[in-house]
C-alpha cells in the first residue's frame, strides 16, 4: 500500500491482516498475490511467504543463540546469557519430569524447541504494527505479517507435527494396544457380541477425542495471538483520529503491550505443556 494514500479504517485493518502470498494465479502464472482476493484464488497450495520467512528466521536466531551458549559454556563464573540459557533448560526439564511419565530422549529437546520458538514468534507481536511493513514498502513489498503465530497455517502446522508424533509413539509403544484403545474404549463389555456392537461407537468417540487435541492445540495459539494483534491494529488506528485520541492510544498501547507480555509467554508455555502431556499419554499403556 503506497505511503500517503488515504485509506479507510476497514482497508487499513484488512491490509495488516493480509499475508504476503505466493502461488499460481488464475491465468496459470506463478507470482505474488496483489490483495486478499487474489491470494484466495490461489487455493490450498499458495504459500504465505512472510509466515515462512519469519518462522524460519526466528528458528535460526533461536538455534544460533543456543549453539553459541553451548560453545561458550564454561564451568567458571558464567555470563548472564549462559545463566539465562541454563535457567530455560532447567525450567523445561522440570516441566518434562512432572508431565512426562515415559522414557524418550526426544521429548525434552522438543519441549524446549517448541517453547522458545513459539515464544519468539509471539514476541514479534510487540513490534509496532506499521514499523516493518512501512520499511518493506520501500522495497516494493506491499503486504507483511510479522507474527507467524497469527497465521493458522503456522499454528496448525506445528500442532499437526505434534499429532503425528502422538500417533507414531502410540503405535510404537502400545502396538496393537493403540488400536484397542480406539475401538474397545470407553464402553467395554464382557459379552463379545455387545463389545463388537459398540466398536463403531467407541471408534467414533475416540477419534473425536484424538483429533480434537491438535485442533485445540493449534487454534488456541492462533486465536489468542490473532486477537492480540487485532487489538494493536485497532489502537494504531486511533493515532490518526486527532491529538486527544492519539495520546490515549499511546497509553493504551503501552498498557496492552505490558499485559500482552504475559499472554505471549503463557501461550508458549501452554503449547509446550500440552505437547508434553499428549506425548505422555501416547506412551501410557492401559
Amino acid at each position: 500500500m503506497a505511503s500517503g494514500t488515504t485509506i479507510t479504517s476497514g482497508e487499513y485493518i484488512k491490509h495488516h491482516l493480509t499475508n504476503l502470498t505466493y502461488g499460481q494465479k488464475p491465468d496459470g502464472s506463478w507470482g505474488m498475490a496483489h490483495g486478499a482476493s487474489e491470494a484466495a484464488e490461489m487455493g490450498f497450495w499458495a504459500i504465505h511467504v512472510d509466515t515462512m520467512a519469519w518462522s524460519i528466521g526466528l528458528a535460526v536466531v533461536f538455534l544460533g543463540l543456543f549453539r553459541m551458549a553451548a560453545i561458550r559454556a564454561s564451568t567458571d563464573v558464567p555470563t548472564g546469557f549462559q545463566n539465562f540459557v541454563e535457567m530455560c533448560i532447567e525450567f523445561i526439564d522440570a516441566q518434562v519430569k512432572d508431565g512426562f511419565h515415559g522414557r524418550n530422549p526426544i521429548v525434552a529437546p522438543l519441549a524446549i524447541t517448541i517453547f522458545i520458538w513459539v515464544f519468539l514468534q509471539n514476541t514479534m507481536d510487540l513490534v509496532p504494527v506499521d514499523l516493518i511493513p512501512r520499511i518493506l514498502e520501500l522495497f516494493g513489498i506491499g503486504y507483511q505479517k510479522v507474527v507467524p503465530s497469527t497465521d493458522p497455517n503456522a499454528t496448525m502446522g506445528m500442532a499437526i507435527g505434534v499429532f503425528l508424533l502422538m500417533i507414531y509413539y502410540g503405535i510404537k509403544v502400545k502396538g496393537i494396544g493403540f488400536f484397542k484403545e480406539l475401538t474397545l474404549m470407553p464402553f467395554t463389555f464382557a459379552n463379545p457380541f455387545l463389545q463388537a456392537l459398540f466398536i463403531p461407537i467407541n471408534l467414533f468417540l475416540e477419534l473425536v477425542s484424538l483429533i480434537s487435541k491438535p485442533v485445540s492445540l493449534g487454534l488456541r495459539l492462533f486465536g489468542n495471538m490473532y486477537a492480540g494483534e487485532m487489538i494493536f491494529i485497532l489502537i494504531a488506528i486511533m493515532y490518526s483520529a486527532g491529538m486527544v485520541l492519539g495520546i490515549m492510544a499511546g497509553f493504551m498501547q503501552l498498557g496492552w503491550a505490558i499485559f500482552h507480555i504475559l499472554v505471549i509467554a503463557l501461550q508458549a508455555f501452554i503449547f509446550m505443556v500440552l505437547t508434553i502431556v499428549y506425548l505422555s499419554m501416547a506412551h501410557e499403556d492401559h
